[in-house]
């Protein structure tokens, strides 16, 4: 797995430009990392890891695989889009399998492009898209609760639980909270995250800046920050005009356009940082002749159930993994020198994943 993206915000922030920014970037590197549009308003790149092309080398890797990340760019939401305003409302659906939620929010003021609401004010456009998502999310959960009550007063006890949970998610949607805020039990958690809420996902804050602003932000990505730290969300701040330039570069040049404005690194590394951030994720390793490649699993997954993804006869069958870490599998040459080393560990069910770990999972057919 990667992780799936959702994009959302208002007409005229720099949603469009961003998305297709980061796509463009991910299309003109190398072709270890490819784009590939899937729908029109879905782009799915490769994850840049150094770490990855150290391993092919090592390894002879006569392929490079790497993880995936899939943005889902969503019309421009407006006031009453949950009503039928505007365009946005006919794609809500496309981000509800989405795990995390990228607000793109305007921190710049440019007379050239019109803001709908006729102001600059990022937090409060925040408020405008997620009391859409929040009204969506409401209505449909309100057409899903009667059906569910029939059920459960025949005494259905999968159908009881699902109306409490519904229920809980209602209470407070109507009290202008979104649905990540509820409290729940990790037996309630799988569950809840199957009524696939649009503002049950974990939130991204996308300050998108003018130019001067890229490297250390202004007043209004600072109160987007703000906010996020008030409510655990993540933040970051990108100029969607650099990017679009960055992407239009060719490779050669882009190293000094970055190091001119005082960036370290493209936005899009930025922004799946963040997401791996959010999200809890860490990315482990596979090695060999044939191919080098990225996993990518919630940090906490036994080494049972990071071979299920890649394969569901791995998990099944399950015996060992033999494990070496990122460092000594680099330092030491490679497999045979790390198990030269006595740093090749046979790892059994309990084994917790660490991000980096290089893995090789025996199963029985």
């Amino acid at each position: 797995m990667g992780f799936k993206c959702g994009i959302v915000g208002l007409p005229n922030v720099g949603k469009s430009t961003l998305f297709n920014a980061l796509t463009q970037t991910a299309a003109a590197e190398a072709a270890n990392y490819p784009f590939c549009t899937i729908e029109p308003n879905v782009g799915e790149v490769g994850v840049p890891d150094e770490r990855l092309e150290k391993l092919a080398a090592i390894a002879k890797s006569a392929q490079i695989i790497a993880t995936r990340l899939t943005f889902v760019d969503i019309a421009g939401l407006v006031k009453g889009a949950s009503k039928g305003e505007g365009l946005g409302n006919q794609f809500l659906s496309h981000i509800r399998e989405v795990d995390a939620v990228a607000y793109v929010l305007r921190c710049f003021k440019d007379d050239d492009v019109t803001h709908v609401e006729g102001r600059i004010d990022p937090l409060a456009d925040a408020e405008t898209v997620e009391t859409e998502l929040m009204l969506a999310d409401m209505e449909s959960l309100e057409r899903r609760r009667a059906t569910i009550e029939k059920k459960a007063k025949t005494g259905e006890k999968e159908a009881k639980a699902q109306l409490a949970l519904i229920d809980k998610a209602l209470d407070l949607l109507r009290a202008g909270k979104p649905a990540r805020h509820a409290e729940l039990t990790p037996e309630e958690a799988p569950a809840y995250a199957a009524l696939q809420l649009l503002t049950a996902k974990p939130v991204l804050y996308v300050c998108n800046v003018d130019e001067a602003s890229a490297a250390a932000g202004n007043a209004y990505s600072r109160a987007v920050e703000g906010k996020a730290k008030a409510e655990g969300a993540g933040c970051i701040v990108i100029s969607a005009k650099i990017e679009a330039e960055f992407a239009s570069l060719p490779e050669q040049d882009r190293g000094e356009f970055l190091k001119d404005l005082g960036l370290a690194e493209p936005g899009l590394n930025r922004l799946i940082r963040a997401g791996y951030k959010l999200l809890d994720l860490v990315t482990f390793f596979t090695a060999g002749p044939k191919e080098a490649r990225a996993w990518t699993v919630t940090r906490g997954t036994k080494a049972p159930q990071a071979a299920g993804a890649i394969h569901t006869d791995f998990e099944k069958g399950f015996i060992r993994a033999e494990t070496i870490a990122y460092d000594d599998y680099v330092g030491l040459g490679g497999e045979a020198g790390a198990k030269d080393a006595g740093k090749m560990r046979l790892e059994g069910k309990d084994y917790v994943v660490k991000d980096g770990d290089v893995m090789h999972f025996r199963f029985a057919n």
